[in-house]
């Protein structure tokens, strides 16, 4: 048994069909009496149907989230909280109602009961990220880890199968590279195991019938196992180069994990042996790149980044941008290497353990 560290913080997870009826109950738990709910433009319905299960403990309702948290919407969040006297947030949505309620909570230190709808995992990390002049910056404090996360698979019937795929590949994202990752250990990695494999098998069938519950509660089940290894170890090149593309290019977030997963696997599983076995348990193959791969074209999720929208001449830029600030990786970076992993991703070609053997 190698060495290794654990910390696992506290944090309440209520889980089930129908757990939303549960939240005056859960806002009580936390004390919170003047929440504002948070959400997109889009699921304001949602968070008309919290703000009413919520009662007298709603003081008001900000529904201007937006993906990547830009700074100005981040201050527009804080400038609401303190104006409805708030004493707790609400996060009620996706990966970026997660990210305002965090940068709220990283300026003024409420506590954060969340309600995911997608499966981006968000909700059990304390990394939190926002956007300005076309760079995003990461950041990692405990004052933004909610509280309590309720998870309700009614909740994701309005998430449509196709942002379903490419949320659940984002999560797995998490997961594999946690397996690498500088500081993991057993228990992150028992969970990023068993979260990619409930994934893996949970998203087709939620793409061929997109009203399965159990399905849906199954992506819950692993986005959440997934989401704790993102908060628990740190990440190393796939995660690095999907912000550089998200902060540079505006990239949807969710999409371009997808995209780039297999590429990222190919070129680091070979420096990787115990995470190239797990990888292989979880998905039950030999070739974890190529199978993550052919789960992304089977869900119908983007192949290319060419299909994202990303032009041929911006690779030299996020090739370059990637490679600045130091990080981890278990792999020797190089320009070089990172310009043929963005090309390759670009072209969107089928990798295996032999695409970037060379570089």
């Amino acid at each position: 048994m190698i060495a290794f560290t654990y910390t696992s913080r506290p944090g309440r997870i209520v889980f089930g069909t129908g757990a939303i009826e549960r939240l005056a109950d859960e806002l009580d738990e936390l004390c919170i009496r003047r929440a504002l709910v948070l959400c997109t433009p889009e699921q304001r319905f949602l968070a008309d149907r919290v703000r009413k299960l919520a009662g007298e403990r709603c003081a008001d309702m900000f529904d201007r989230a937006v993906m990547h948290v830009p700074v100005e919407t981040a201050q527009e969040g804080v400038a609401a909280a303190l104006a409805a006297g708030a004493d707790g947030l609400v996060a009620a949505g996706g990966g970026s109602t997660l990210g305002l309620a965090k940068a709220i909570a990283l300026e003024t230190s409420l506590p954060i009961l969340a309600i995911p709808t997608t499966y981006a995992g968000s909700e059990v990390t304390p990394i939190y990220g926002m956007t300005s002049a076309s760079e995003k910056k990461t950041g990692k404090s405990y004052r933004v880890l909610p509280r309590t996360v309720i998870y309700d698979a009614c909740l994701t019937l309005t998430l449509p199968a196709s942002l379903s795929a490419t949320s659940g590949l984002n999560a797995i994202a998490h997961a594999a590279e946690g397996l690498y990752a500088q500081d993991a250990n057993p228990v992150m990695s028992l969970f990023a195991e068993e979260g990619i494999r409930s994934l893996a098998n949970a998203l087709p069938r939620i793409v061929k019938q997109p009203d399965d519950i159990a399905a849906r509660e199954a992506a819950q089940y692993g986005a959440w196992l997934c989401g704790t290894v993102l908060g628990s170890v740190g990440m190393a090149l796939h995660h690095k180069l999907c912000h550089t593309l998200g902060g540079m290019f505006n990239l949807p977030h969710a999409e371009t994990h997808a995209v780039m997963l297999p590429y990222s696997m190919a070129f680091n599983l070979p420096a990787a042996p115990a995470a190239h076995e797990r990888l292989c348990k979880a998905l039950d193959t030999q070739e974890p790149a190529a199978a993550l791969h052919d789960l992304g074209r089977s869900l119908d999720a983007p192949a290319s980044l060419d299909m994202l929208g990303l032009r041929s001449s911006d690779i030299d830029a996020a090739a370059t941008a990637a490679m600045q600030a130091p990080y981890y990786n278990p792999r020797p970076l190089s320009r070089e290497a990172v310009h043929r992993l963005l090309a390759c991703a670009f072209d969107g070609i089928r990798p295996d353990s032999r695409t970037f053997q060379s570089v």
